[in-house]
C-alpha cells in the first residue's frame, strides 16, 4: 500500500531558484516568497505542484 499522509516538503522556484518548503496537501495557493512565481495549487488533497521537488522532509 502506497504512503499517503501529508508531508512537508522542500520545492525551487523554477524563475528565482529560491528553496522552500511547503505543506504538500495545501488548502490555498502557495507562491515563492521571493519573486511569487505560482509553486503549488490545492485540489482537494495533495497538491497540484507547479515547480521541482528538492526533497521530501520526514
Amino acid at each position: 500500500m502506497s504512503d499517503r499522509g501529508s508531508k512537508f516538503i522542500r520545492v525551487k522556484c523554477q524563475d528565482c531558484e529560491n528553496e522552500q518548503v511547503v505543506f504538500d496537501h495545501p488548502s490555498t495557493v502557495v507562491k515563492c516568497i521571493v519573486c511569487g512565481r505560482t509553486l503549488l495549487l490545492p485540489s482537494g488533497g495533495r497538491g497540484i505542484l507547479k515547480t521541482q521537488v528538492v526533497e521530501v522532509l520526514e
